[in-house]
């Protein structure tokens, strides 16, 4: 089996009066771009094998700023430069390509289009339609030998572009949101609910890659904040007494397992993280075991997301979404919505969000913390439908949803240490040092728990409350 990778060199300054086309520089976007990309060339285990480029000034530049964005402790990659890739044309690409001799089954080829996607073609028929600057493909080849390749003998092809390796990038493309300052209630509503579809695709393609753990995270909180939405409007219909919206309860349970999706991989994202940012209290030898651990466990949910939303299912419930906003009985649902009644149940959230605050106790099950969480982020989504009449009580939300969250996050790291630990039923040293550091953690929750219990209710008398 060969694998091969081409790669377009980043995104280039124009092309000057004075200035030849081998010498033009990356742009600085051209450099964030190749940046981006080096993690999954890294990953990708294209840096493995060969390296060989144009020796135009751009390819240069691609694989320097690359080699910079490398991780510490990874060497960069010794390229070869070779003339005749500083070429244009396909068929002078694949002439190349077909006369290596036998050696690395590995290549990675640093070049130019429309040469590489020319190649990319011949190989595959399932190659893309395009490939912007910093683009990656990675092709698996039959066989053993460079100059045996036939036409569309390629096995898998796969694409990565830096708008998916990196979330940063991604946002520069990212759908803008409209402006709806002028709409009336009703109109914003349907307006942020469709930015919020269009987001919530335009993210796929960065979830699926899975380089940057941001396009999970905006992903789920895009899906949630539709959810939210769509709940504050079920409940303020109902609350009117006579006002349905007919079917958008079941399109509110897809969103809701849709979420529930990313939970897992969320969660260890957030894990991983943490430990990067401050070593646990382990021994070496455990923590590169619980690292390699959760990284599996990473792995295998990040899959098991990709399929689901590469089923026909998953593409049928998000247009069905799509369908309902842009329905009419939708539309009329929302034309019955009014600020009062938005209140009065906003109002019903809060009184129930004290009552729950009030019976906590230390001896209170997690469950209740967690629940009291989602109440308030019920409640700050159904405040954001007015954001400038709640701004200081949306404010005011952040710290007690940064205490809640903060405890989350421990309960969420106990249990992924405890299977861990489980794990590893021999090791008795390593169960210790786990049943150690769940005890240092449940300390800590329980400095949160008095916090939490110590906050004032939400509603506060007088009209000025929000």
């Amino acid at each position: 089996m060969l694998e091969l990778y081409l790669l377009r060199h980043a995104k280039a300054k124009r092309e000057g009066e004075k200035l030849p086309d081998a010498e033009r520089p990356l742009s600085q976007r051209g450099r964030c771009q190749a940046a981006a990309m080096a993690p999954a060339l890294m990953r990708w285990g294209a840096l493995e094998g060969e390296v060989v480029s144009s020796p135009a000034r751009r390819t240069r530049e691609t694989l320097e700023a690359m080699a910079e964005a490398l991780p510490e402790g990874i060497p960069a990659p010794v390229a070869h430069f070779d003339e005749a890739l500083y070429t244009f044309d396909g068929e002078a690409l694949r002439a190349w390509l077909q006369g290596l001799p036998e050696g690395s089954r590995r290549l990675l080829v640093v070049g130019h289009n429309p040469a590489l996607l020319e190649l990319a073609r011949w190989l595959s028929p399932v190659a893309p339609d395009s490939l912007p600057t910093g683009g990656l493909l990675h092709l698996r080849l039959p066989g053993e030998s460079w100059q045996a390749l036939k036409k569309h003998a390629a096995e898998e092809l796969a694409c990565l572009i830096p708008e998916q390796a990196s979330h940063a990038l991604f946002q520069r493309r990212a759908p803008a949101p409209p402006e709806l300052r002028k709409a009336d209630l009703a109109g914003r509503l349907q307006g942020q609910l469709g930015h919020l579809y269009r987001l919530v695709r335009a993210l796929e393609p960065g979830v699926m890659a899975g380089m940057d753990p941001e396009f999970l995270h905006q992903y789920r909180v895009n899906l949630r904040r539709s959810r939210a939405i769509g709940e504050a409007v079920l409940a303020t219909v109902r609350q009117a007494g006579n006002g349905k919206a007919p079917g958008l309860k079941k399109r509110l349970k897809a969103l809701k397992q849709r979420a529930q999706a990313t939970s897992d991989l969320r969660d260890l994202d957030v894990f991983l993280e943490s430990l990067a940012q401050a070593p646990p209290p382990l021994q070496a030898s455990t923590r590169r075991a619980l690292h390699d651990w959760l990284n599996e466990r990473a792995r295998e949910q990040h899959e098991c997301l990709c399929r689901q939303l590469g089923q026909p299912d998953y593409a049928a419930d998000m247009q069905a979404w799509q369908a309902f906003l842009d329905g009419d009985g939708f539309w009329q649902a929302l034309a019955r919505l009014s600020a009062p009644r938005v209140e009065a149940v906003l109002d019903e959230r809060i009184l129930g969000h004290d009552s729950d605050l009030a019976a906590l106790t230390p001896d209170a099950p997690d469950e209740a913390f967690h629940d009291l969480r989602k109440a308030v982020k019920r409640i700050r989504y159904l405040a954001e439908l007015d954001p400038k009449r709640h701004r200081r009580f949306l404010k005011g939300l952040k710290q007690r949803q940064t205490l809640l969250g903060e405890f989350q996050d421990l309960c969420t790291r106990q249990a992924w240490i405890a299977a861990f630990a489980a794990g590893s039923p021999k090791a008795l040293r390593r169960r210790q040092e786990c049943d150690a550091w769940c005890a240092a953690l449940e300390a800590q929750k329980r400095a949160l728990r008095e916090q939490i219990m110590a906050l004032a209710p939400l509603r506060e008398p007088g009209p000025a409350a929000r």
